[in-house]
């Protein structure tokens, strides 16, 4: 993995149940340049998750001042709970870090418009839709009234394939993360040496 030039921001997106998060932290795992974006959320925490690490978990009151103060680079409501970018966590991790994003294309649409941030835009995607009810049924962390909204949103979620730079199809965990990889090597070998191609 290339760690010259400018810091770049990679977002994985995709409807629920496809594998950004799982590929999102295999990134990190094995490229230690690269920190992942912990989101603020108003949603309640799961079992294993640690405030800080997987989310900032918030009150809904606390989420909105920070709307309040345009304190967001990106935010949206999904499935009822906010989700949101802190500026000033991406700028002081963009100083010495790249940065990996999962994020949905609400989020995706928002960081575009800060023509400062360098973005690569990746969306993954299920070969059909009865492959990724499959996949929302056999995770085993959601209820089944919360799997059938995942499920009704993927009509919504594939309109905005053309927001991204590269969409990959995720048929197999370890090749769709080597097509991540070399994604991710190009882009940056090309912003150290052509970064007027990426303004």
């Amino acid at each position: 993995m290339y760690n010259e030039g400018e810091k770049i921001l990679v977002i994985l997106s995709s409807p629920s149940g496809v594998g950004k998060t799982t590929l999102t932290k295999k990134i990190q795992q094995k490229y230690n340049n690269f920190k992942i974006s912990v989101s603020h959320t108003t949603r309640q925490p799961r079992s294993n998750e640690v405030n800080g690490v997987d989310y900032y978990f918030v009150s809904v009151e606390e989420f909105q001042k920070l709307i309040a103060k345009n304190s967001f680079y990106e935010y949206a409501k999904i499935y009822e709970n906010y989700y949101g970018t802190l500026k000033e966590n991406v700028d002081q991790t963009l100083k010495q870090n790249d940065i990996i994003f999962d994020i949905d294309w609400q989020g995706t649409k928002q960081l575009s418009k800060f023509k400062k941030l360098k973005l690569v835009k990746i969306y993954l995607i299920t070969h059909s839709k009865e492959e990724l009810k499959k996949r929302l049924l056999s995770r085993d962390e959601n209820t089944p009234k919360e799997i059938q909204k995942r499920f009704n949103s993927f009509d919504e979620d594939i309109k905005h394939w053309n927001d991204y730079d590269f969409i990959i199809i995720n048929k197999n965990l370890e090749v769709c993360f080597k097509q991540i990889e070399n994604i991710i090597e190009n882009f940056k070998k090309k912003t150290s040496i052509y970064p007027q191609k990426f303004l």
